[in-house]
């Protein structure tokens, strides 16, 4: 019998997370994340500038007491949920080696590659795990991927998996988590948050006659937008509303709407901000609230905290109830399923 003409592995992509709930780790971690061009994408005398003279003196400590509401005996929620995530995807796909590895932080991406290469991978199906493409997401993790394997002598091939935003496998696990809760909560209104970029990011990755310039112009994939991240993120919506029952049309006035979170600074970021629109919505009447984080296949400090700490005790001083975060994928079986057809879908025919 003839060798393989390849061995493959599997990596695992997330954003990261610091090492521990403390302003040091913390610190360290925003340096690396923050310090990314396509995270922040100015002139590197302006990034260096903000990051070392208005960020790091006074957000790791702020940022700190966040992650210890959130840190876990196993520690960082996103870290315990993505090495769950391996462990039962390795169930099912137990032929190729499966690595989980962090943009920023650790495991690193060269450890991840690394372990991959000593178990002879040298063909790679890249997964990062962003349901939606940016620039600042899959974009810094290909880019720091193709770095790294780059350098090698013998370059593994790389196949990438690539968003899966509206991916009919992705949307049935969200509903599989989702319907549940809806059912247990019977909400007045669904909101999906997403996590927000600057508008200056969308627009680089769209038409700019069709990108933020009209109110519709996210209402339907077209050439013009179809890589723009939040014209896929209501995509995702369109398709979850359907899937729960929730009604064609979305907005303040009908069962569910879209809103995007986590805007940092004074440049304009995509619209509308979840921390406005929570507080509008009970405003209007809306006394239970259940609020889907799309852009998120684990839970995290932009949903554990920032959603279902900051915005339900938001919601409820604006003279709401009940707001429910809905759990992410996590490494809920419907995820692992979902995730096994991705990977499968982009596996070689011969192993």
């Amino acid at each position: 019998m003839s060798a393989p003409l390849h061995r493959t592995g599997i990596l695992l992509v997330n954003v990261g997370t610091p090492e521990a709930p403390e302003p040091g780790p913390v610190r360290r971690y925003l340096r690396e994340f923050l310090s990314d061009p396509r995270v922040i994408d100015i002139n590197p005398v302006g990034r260096w500038l903000l990051l070392n003279l208005i960020i790091l003196p006074t957000r790791p400590k702020k940022s700190a007491a966040a992650y210890r509401q959130i840190w876990t005996d196993a520690g960082s929620p996103l870290l315990v949920h993505g090495q769950a995530l391996v462990a039962a995807l390795g169930q099912r796909i137990a032929e190729h080696p499966i690595e989980l590895a962090m943009r920023y932080g650790s495991p690193s991406i060269e450890a991840a590659l690394t372990r991959l290469r000593e178990r002879s991978c040298d063909h790679i199906v890249l997964v990062p795990l962003y349901p939606h493409y940016a620039s600042s997401s899959t974009g810094s993790a290909l880019d720091k991927v193709y770095g790294t394997v780059a350098k090698l002598w013998n370059t593994p091939f790389i196949t990438v998996v690539p968003p899966f935003y509206d991916h009919p496998a992705f949307i049935s696990a969200f509903t599989a988590v989702g319907r549940p809760r809806l059912d247990a909560l019977a909400p007045d209104h669904v909101l999906f948050s997403f996590h927000g970029l600057p508008e200056r990011q969308v627009i680089a990755s769209a038409d700019p006659q069709l990108c933020v310039a009209k109110p519709d112009c996210c209402e339907r994939l077209v050439d013009g937008n179809r890589n723009c991240y939040r014209a896929q993120c209501f995509a995702t919506a369109r398709a979850l509303a359907a899937s729960l029952e929730l009604g064609a049309e979305h907005g303040i006035e009908q069962r569910w709407s879209i809103s995007f979170q986590s805007r940092l600074g004074r440049t304009p970021w995509i619209k509308p901000y979840t921390d406005q629109v929570i507080p509008a919505l009970a405003g209007r009447g809306v006394r239970k609230l259940a609020v889907f984080c799309p852009a998120f296949v684990a839970d995290c400090l932009e949903t554990l905290e920032e959603i279902g700490v900051r915005a339900r005790a938001d919601f409820v001083a604006a003279g709401g109830e009940t707001l429910e975060l809905i759990p992410s994928l996590n490494a809920e079986p419907a995820w692992v399923g979902a995730l096994e057809q991705l990977v499968r879908e982009r596996l070689p025919s011969r192993l």
